[in-house]
């Protein structure tokens, strides 16, 4: 939650750092540039809303958490994505029909990369952190940022070349890949949410440790399905199917269970597991 909170301050900041490098420009350059960092501020906001309610626990109405919040909020940020990039598109066919000169660059210049170096830090923690606790939200806030920190080197580019040989129509165009840029990153960060909502599988490496956990019980006697796995924001949900021979206890298949969850959430901290026991023997088997 801090970390949001520090990505809406960062947002507040460069957008208004950069919009004032706008204003004073008159670059649509630098102006698609402050937009990107307004929908920053949206998606920081969305973002603190959507982590407090994933780290609510279960309840009588969402026995399984709320981690699905997190996709929601995924979601928001490439819809307010697409359209600040549907604005800048539309202003930067209107300034590449009519060019206009650039004033005071030196001093948008500055107040660009000062945004980029902050984009740059804070987008480097929130990866980090949002790697470390499993978060979406965080990680497609930080990726919002560094991608920030990308379009703006190429508008700073764009603006000193102009800046340097009076290339007016480079303004405009700069603007226009930055645009189209700005619609990759939300279509990435819908597909992504979307998928999450579908309730995707966990990734290969966490599968790859829980099949770990398994073979150490696959022997003559137990033999463990192919687990099933599921992912809900930061939870993590595994279905396993063990079966042992028919004449065990049930004293002794629930303690052999018992383990096996226990070794899987050691591996996977904080993971759900859910087993099922059913009889070696065929004949034993439920119908």
């Amino acid at each position: 939650m801090r970390c949001m909170l520090l990505s809406v301050a960062t947002a507040l900041t460069t957008m208004a750092l950069k919009a004032g490098a706008a204003w004073i420009t008159g670059s649509v350059g630098l102006l698609s540039d402050a937009l990107e960092s307004a929908v920053n501020l949206v998606a920081a906001v969305v973002g603190v809303f959507a982590l407090r309610a994933a780290a609510r626990p279960p309840d009588e109405n969402h026995e399984f958490g709320h981690g699905k919040a997190e996709y929601l909020s995924a979601a928001v940020e490439g819809a307010m994505i697409f359209a600040a990039a549907g604005a800048i598109v539309w202003t930067s066919v209107q300034r590449l029909l009519a060019p206009e000169p650039l004033t005071e660059v030196g001093v948008g210049l500055f107040l660009s990369a000062g945004s980029s170096i902050l984009n740059l830090a804070v987008g480097l923690m929130l990866l980090r952190v949002g790697h470390r606790h499993r978060s979406i939200t965080l990680v497609a806030d930080g990726k919002h940022l560094l991608t920030d920190v990308w379009t703006s080197v190429g508008v700073l580019a764009g603006i000193g070349l102009v800046a340097l040989f009076g290339w007016n129509v480079l303004d405009p165009i700069v603007a226009l890949l930055v645009g189209v840029n700005i619609l990759r990153i939300g279509y990435g960060l819908v597909h992504e949410s979307v998928i999450g909502l579908l309730d995707a599988a966990l990734p290969d490496d966490d599968v790859a440790q829980v099949q770990q956990v398994l073979d150490r019980y696959r022997d003559g006697s137990v033999t463990i399905l192919a687990p099933r796995t599921r992912a809900s924001g930061r939870q993590r949900f595994v279905y396993l199917t063990v079966r042992v021979p028919g004449d065990w206890t049930v004293q002794a298949g629930h303690d052999l269970l018992d383990r096996v969850e226990a070794d899987v959430r050691s591996a996977l901290p904080g993971t759900w597991v859910f087993t099922h026991l059913e009889p070696t023997d065929e004949a034993a088997r439920p119908r």
